[in-house]
């Protein structure tokens, strides 16, 4: 098993030096789309790296060459020679070291190794000056703790213990919330810790129509789930750029507790005690952003919402925001509505679509919904009420399977912008029991 992650690595390893060849001209953008091997067929499907092998044989095979010789030269030393090689590595080093082959992996499990590394990351702060090195605080442990240990025993001490490190950091860090948007104020903060975990999975498959929500003169862009924007180009149909726009709750967690290839799980949901749920939803606060670039064309806080227990339409709880019909709740667009787009060589804005943040606290003040995904608006299929307006009308839909946010806009033509008429979620009944512990 640890063989085949050293192959894994290698292969990886010579992907990243023959894509690392000079660039030439205006093709470094385009170049970088091909590298990847984005095509159209039944979908557009991601092969990163393959092509580059193949388009530089001669180099990976000089690459290979040279790793072959230099890994049967370090085969050929005697265990004693590589052992105190390994010592002076630093823990990162000696894990990736234990991936290029089984001889290794045994190797860089030595305790001896470990608990010299265990001792200078959770030594106490006094040890400092006590003790002139590391090999000192190793040896005033005792030789049998560590002799009669099993192989590994220390490396799993010092893995556990930084995990339970890196928890209580950010338990500190995401301590203090934000009144309006009921999520952690540090959450930039805590994502500088680079601990890099698997989050989603996407399937490049899916970029068909039904996915696409906009394009300019020159890309495509479609929408996967959740919150990943992808551009292809027109003419080549081959990738552009990518673009993720996760929302921040638990974002912290998902980026920081997980694997490279196992996400993190959030721990099970405890029912809340709903004392009145005849009076049905009340007391409920929103938060919703429309932004593209650092440009904010929306930035609103509705609070107090409620909604009776009888306003119930297929399978969904019905709060409205924003009434149609209540003048003083319509909101206006500020600035030209557009989604930014930039690749090396090239950058654009796709009109009339944007990126939509929507949190959603309970009564109690915690994270009901939330969600960020690209939106686009789009003229009704049928005509609404707010046809009426003096005005092109436009809607804005978003759907997952919480719940479903519609929009309905009127573009003044004397001002030359958007006005919100009408702001409504419909919230699964199935996420209000699941929540709640309730049977509606």
């Amino acid at each position: 098993m640890a063989t085949g992650r050293g192959r894994i690595l290698q292969q990886h390893w010579l992907g990243l030096q023959t894509l690392r060849g000079p660039s030439r001209g205006g093709g470094a953008a385009r170049g970088r789309a091909r590298a990847f091997g984005c095509r159209k067929g039944p979908g557009v499907k991601l092969s990163a790296g393959s092509a580059a092998l193949r388009c530089h044989a001669g180099g990976g095979q000089h690459w290979e060459s040279s790793f072959s010789c230099c890994s049967g030269f370090l085969d050929g030393m005697p265990s004693e020679i590589l052992l105190k090689i390994f010592s002076y590595l630093d823990a990162v080093s000696l894990l990736c070291t234990g991936c290029v082959s089984r001889r290794f992996y045994h190797l860089a499990n030595d305790n001896f190794i470990w608990i010299g590394i265990y001792s200078t990351a959770f030594s106490p702060a006094r040890s400092n000056w006590k003790f002139n090195s590391v090999e000192k605080i190793a040896m005033s442990m005792s030789f049998l703790s560590v002799q009669d240990k099993e192989a590994g025993y220390w490396k799993k001490e010092y893995i556990t213990k930084q995990i339970a490190s890196v928890k209580a950091a950010l338990a500190d860090i995401l301590k203090p919330v934000n009144p309006y948007t009921g999520l952690p104020v540090k959450t930039k903060e805590a994502l500088r810790l680079r601990w890099h975990s698997l989050i989603a999975k996407y399937n490049l498959s899916h970029l068909t129509i039904s996915t696409m929500i906009g394009c300019d003169r020159l890309i495509r862009i479609f929408c996967l789930h959740p919150g990943l924007l992808v551009g292809v180009w027109k003419k080549e149909e081959e990738l552009a750029f990518v673009m993720a726009n996760l929302h921040f709750h638990h974002l912290v967690e998902r980026s920081t507790l997980g694997s490279a290839t196992i996400p993190y799980e959030l721990p099970p949901h405890s029912p809340f005690l709903d004392d009145s749920p005849e009076y049905g939803l009340h007391g409920y606060q929103l938060h919703v952003d429309l932004h593209s670039g650092g440009v904010f064309y929306l930035c609103g806080t509705f609070r107090n919402l409620f909604t009776k227990r009888g306003n119930i339409e297929n399978g969904h709880v019905k709060l409205i925001v924003i009434h149609l019909k209540n003048n003083r709740e319509h909101l206006p667009l500020i600035g030209k509505v557009g989604l930014s787009w930039k690749t090396d060589i090239f950058d654009g804005c796709i009109k009339s679509c944007s990126m939509m943040d929507v949190t959603l606290l309970d009564e109690h003040g915690k994270p009901f919904w939330c969600f960020s995904s690209p939106v686009c608006l789009r003229s009704p299929a049928t005509p609404s009420d707010s046809s009426s307006f003096l005005g092109q009308t436009y809607n804005v839909d978003y759907v997952d399977a919480e719940g479903r946010v519609h929009v309905e806009l009127v573009w003044i033509r004397e001002t030359e912008e958007y006005l919100i008429v009408n702001l409504v979620l419909y919230l699964s009944i199935a996420k209000i029991n699941h929540w709640f512990g309730t049977e509606y």
